[in-house]
């Protein structure tokens, strides 16, 4: 009677909620979702299925498959790179157009200069008319610089002063007066001991050497850098991002929470953990970029860039009369020195009649105020650019991040790699170094991404490069005008070159002028590279 009482109350108490059954569960949007990806529906539950087969998403109950699990886990690391890849293009095509700018504003001065001769030394009469390859070559020596021949500007610029001198010379001496080579070079030699030109040719030496120094720097800082980015972009992720990745995105569609976004936090440590190499990358960038900036800055300090371009013929005009001017003071050293050539007699223009001709031409050379405010645009316009690439590299999680995560305001109600709540754990710092204790991604911070390290080493490499060029100081280049487009450029996007780049140098600074081929020196740096990387391998 008792045990039928204790039946009967039971039977009367309302029904306790169970768990769901996974049969009542329908897997219809993952099924939708996973064709949608490419996938085919074989093998795909049309419910849910219990998840102790889960690596990488948390067990329960699931729509996903082990075979799944690792297809989503695959397309999500590609996805991913494809996004970095994406990025690194756009910043590559800034760099793209960073240069062209640059590369066509100082073509443009190179040949306004070089027109511009004719125009200033006509009044030189047969010194110009007939000696017009003297200073054609001038120019194409200066030319073949900027685009990356190994040319030592300041041997370039003496050998010009010095053919000068021979020929101004020359065209003062009487037609009948004989003058060996032999006796013209003797001639030449006076050039640094009596100083023909006066200071005309050191002066303008000087700033002409700063001024293509600090362009062609410049050209190849740019160049690098997009290189550096191409390069680093295509590194491809590790497994344990990859699995990490799976978590953040596609989790939540196994689990029934495909709405749900991953928490920004949450986001930031698994995109900071997935990219700690590629941040490593970022002081030696900011150094880069900011050693950029001061040498654009640097185009608009006087003498300014298009001042000491522009200016080139006037200086070579005054040199000529300053030398005419003193003709037979030099004349008569040169005698003391050389050699008396043989008797005067008649047939070319006196010194006096040369300089008769030529008296009316003013040789102060006035720059356009059009031709200020292009410049001041242009270090104005390549300053903000690359001031805006200074943190590219500790900024690329975030960036990625803005894409996948959720709003700040939803930072409770969103996916934080278990389920719909807030997620706790502290976010990491950049750099390898700061993944030790990153709760989402294992990283063993002493083996680092050797490809990044090498990298790194190019941006220290150009740094140093172009802190040489502010001092006008010129490093050893190999001679790349055989070899201007060639393949790993930054500079180069779809299969495209720019045929009026200069070349890429990856060798170490050096604050010599630049002496010729740079084999020697490409031994050295493999030298160097090869120790570092043994000291790399070596912490690891």
């Amino acid at each position: 009677m008792r045990l039928l009482l204790v039946v009967s109350v039971l039977l009367c108490l309302p029904a306790a909620p169970g768990p769901v059954s996974a049969a009542d569960r329908s897997c219809a949007d993952l099924r939708q979702f996973y064709t949608g990806k490419g996938f085919t529906l074989a093998g795909v539950p049309q419910a849910e299925i219990s998840g102790e087969h889960l690596r990488m998403c948390p067990q329960g109950p699931t729509c996903c498959t082990s075979s799944m699990e690792e297809s989503l886990a695959r397309l999500s690391s590609q996805e991913t790179e494809g996004l970095i890849r994406e990025a690194g293009r756009s910043l590559q095509a800034v760099f793209n157009a960073l240069h062209r700018s640059f590369d066509t504003y100082f073509t443009d001065l190179h040949v306004r200069s070089e027109r511009s001769l004719q125009e200033a030394l006509s009044s030189l009469g047969p010194l110009y008319s007939q000696n017009t390859h003297v200073y054609g070559d001038l120019y194409a020596d200066l030319r073949r610089y900027y685009r990356g021949s190994a040319l030592n500007l300041d041997e370039t610029l003496s050998e010009f002063w010095s053919r000068l001198l021979e020929r101004t010379f020359k065209s003062s001496t009487p037609a009948d007066a004989s003058l060996s080579e032999d006796y013209l070079e003797c001639v030449a030699k006076q050039q640094e001991t009596l100083r023909p030109f006066g200071d005309i040719p050191r002066d303008m030496t000087m700033k002409v050497v700063r001024a293509f120094v600090t362009a062609r720097s410049f050209v190849q800082g740019l160049s690098v850098s997009g290189d550096v980015v191409r390069k680093v972009s295509q590194v491809s992720l590790s497994p344990d991002c990859e699995k990490a990745l799976m978590k953040l995105v596609y989790c939540p569609h196994c689990h029934g929470m495909a709405s749900v976004k991953p928490c920004s936090k949450y986001c930031s440590n698994v995109m900071k953990g997935c990219l700690a190499n590629q941040a490593d990358l970022d002081t030696e960038w900011q150094n880069l970029i900011d050693t950029m900036i001061q040498v654009a800055s640097s185009f608009s300090t006087e003498p300014s860039l298009d001042v000491v371009l522009s200016s080139i013929p006037a200086r070579i005009f005054e040199a000529v009369r300053y030398l005419q001017d003193n003709m037979d003071a030099f004349t008569a050293k040169v005698y003391q020195t050389c050699g008396t050539p043989g008797e005067p007699g008649t047939g070319s223009p006196t010194v006096q009649e040369q300089k008769r001709r030529s008296g009316s031409l003013t040789t102060e050379y006035k720059p356009s105020p059009t031709a200020g405010l292009r410049l001041e645009m242009q270090v104005s316009d390549l300053s903000s650019k690359l001031r805006d690439m200074r943190q590219y590299w500790i900024q690329l999680p975030l960036a990625l991040c803005s894409k996948l995560a959720a709003g700040g305001s939803a930072q409770d109600k969103c996916w934080n790699g278990i389920t719909t709540a807030r997620y706790l754990p502290e976010v990491m710092g950049d750099g390898l170094a700061n993944q030790i204790n990153n709760p989402e991604v294992e990283l063993d911070i002493t083996k680092p991404d050797m490809t990044i390290r090498q990298q790194i080493m190019q941006l220290k490499i150009m740094s140093n490069r172009l802190k040489n060029a502010l001092d006008g100081n010129d490093v050893d280049f190999q001679d790349a005008s055989d070899d201007i487009s060639g393949s790993g450029s930054g500079m180069c996007t779809g299969g495209q070159c720019s045929r009026s780049r200069p070349g890429l140098y990856t060798y170490p600074p050096d604050n010599n002028r630049v002496r010729g081929a740079a084999t020697p020196q490409t031994h050295l740096f493999n030298l160097v590279l090869l120790f570092s990387l043994a000291v790399l391998l070596l912490q690891r």
